[in-house]
């Protein structure tokens, strides 16, 4: 498999789109994204689902999990997300957790989507 600045280039090119096209849609500074290509930056999962919507691929293929080219499914991307084993104790100390406590958790999730976007 390739790496992920590897794999992100090889998306873009495809896209037949420059590094200042992918950049501005991402909202970041055509230098950032650069660096993702070189492998200078680790990209965040933010824009990795954003690439993987308008690419219309997985967000497995760009983080290399996967050779496969699978169009890009938003709740298949939250599963294999939320099945992760290392995630495992998280979910399910979750339940348990005090309702003012999943409320904070509801606000910084709030905040997170909101600076992806």
């Amino acid at each position: 498999m390739s790496n992920v600045p590897q794999r992100l280039r090889e998306l873009r090119k495809e896209a037949k789109l420059t590094q200042a096209d992918v950049a501005k849609f991402l909202n970041i500074s055509e230098s950032a994204y650069g660096y993702y290509e070189q492998g200078r930056n680790e990209i965040s999962i933010g824009s990795v689902q954003k690439l993987a919507e308008k690419y219309n691929v997985s967000v497995s293929y760009i983080l290399c999990e996967t050779d496969e080219k699978q169009p890009y499914d938003s709740e298949a991307d939250f599963q294999a997300f939320a099945n992760d084993p290392s995630l495992g104790k998280w979910y399910k100390e979750l339940p348990k957790s005090r309702e003012e406590d999943l409320q904070k958790l509801r606000k910084m999730w709030e905040i997170i989507k909101n600076d992806s976007n």
